[in-house]
């Protein structure tokens, strides 16, 4: 029997509530299969670590997690600490050395629950956003001179280079040949940012013509939230930079009825680091020990990274078991307008695990 190796990071606020509840579902669903078992190791890092050490995880803390086969993330931000320093300290610090430069982030209308917009259904809203994942406004280009001055300057610079944008774009384009409609839309601000952005468009069209079977666009970025919130059915797969796509994706979560619901994976598709796997939601301060948090995002995650592992059989089971209580008003928490807890969702996630008959 296999065993998979889990680095299990809870992080900060609702992220320790949702990786146990996540932890308590794959292992049920590992059980399940009876084909595979999961050994979890759990990572204290995160806010409460940087209040002791000064530093959100320890300097040999990549080398801990370096050999797992995938890394269950919960989210990172406190309230006492700024949030570059957390972000910086944590996520990136894991996600960039690792070349997770894929961020996959799949948006649908899942069963019982309802869009904000009027009348659409799954059928019209079942989306894939690609986020570049390395480098562009995330890439830590950048200072601040003459600090509190009249004349203190700083700059961020969006860097791009033609390997990170060419794999991103052939990341995307393989990924939309794979799914039935074989559609996808690049977004772009090349209007404006006429440098780099005209690069990103010249090399989706170069490695477009490597995939004459996909039917692909172009979209600016602004143009892109009007035609997401009245045109959801024109699209399918989606490619964006780090910064646009990360705030395109936040806008799908709502679009498909809560943050609470939204999965990440932060894919290294040569498998020469783990990939990691976490809600979109973050760390959620304001409910932290509530027992409200929704832990779907967590469960669809861990969907995505059976699905990695090669455990598909497994995957589907677990995405039954949410899709069927997701369909089940009694078990929506209170960012779906319900009043179910952590804790019932979870055991109701379970209980279609171990009720299933196929």
């Amino acid at each position: 029997m296999k065993t998979y190796r889990i680095a299990a990071i809870p992080g900060d606020g609702i992220g320790t509530e949702v990786v146990a509840a996540g932890i308590e579902v794959l292992q049920a669903v590992a059980r399940r299969e009876a084909a595979f078992a999961l050994e979890v190791e759990r990572f204290d890092w995160g806010g409460e670590y940087y209040k002791q050490h000064g530093r959100m995880m320890p300097e040999n803390g990549r080398d801990l997690i370096r050999n797992h086969d995938a890394i269950l993330f919960g989210s990172a931000g406190h309230p006492d600490i700024p949030d570059h320093v957390t972000l910086w300290g944590l996520r990136l610090a894991i996600c960039q050395p690792f070349d997770q430069y894929a961020n996959v982030r799949p948006t649908r209308i899942l069963p019982g629950i309802v869009s904000p917009l009027r009348g659409v259904t799954d059928r019209e809203l079942d989306w894939v956003i690609v986020r570049e994942n390395s480098e562009g406004e995330y890439a830590g280009v950048g200072g601040r001179a003459h600090r509190g001055s009249p004349l203190e300057v700083a700059t961020d610079v969006a860097m791009f280079t033609r390997a990170g944008v060419e794999r991103i774009m052939r990341y995307a384009f393989g990924l939309a040949r794979s799914r039935p409609r074989k559609l996808l839309t690049v977004v772009t601000k090349s209007n404006a940012q006429r440098h780099a952005m005209v690069m990103w468009d010249e090399i989706a069209a170069a490695v477009g013509a490597e995939f004459p079977d996909v039917t692909w666009d172009r979209m600016l970025v602004d143009a892109m939230t009007v035609r997401m919130v009245m045109r959801p059915r024109t699209l399918d797969t989606i490619v964006a930079t780090n910064l646009h796509a990360d705030i395109l994706s936040d806008l799908a979560a709502a679009l498909a009825g809560s943050l609470g619901i939204a999965p990440t994976a932060n894919i290294n598709p040569e498998r020469t680091f783990p990939s990691m796997f976490e809600p979109i939601h973050g760390s959620a301060f304001d409910i932290v020990g509530k027992g409200i948090a929704n832990p779907v995002g967590t469960f669809w995650s861990s969907v995505m990274m059976l699905e990695h592992l090669g455990e598909r059989s497994a995957a589907a089971r677990l995405m039954k078991a949410v899709e069927r209580v997701t369909a089940d008003p009694r078990l929506h928490t209170p960012d779906l307008g319900g009043s179910a807890r952590t804790r019932d969702v979870t055991a109701g996630v379970i209980a279609a695990i171990e009720g299933a008959n196929d």
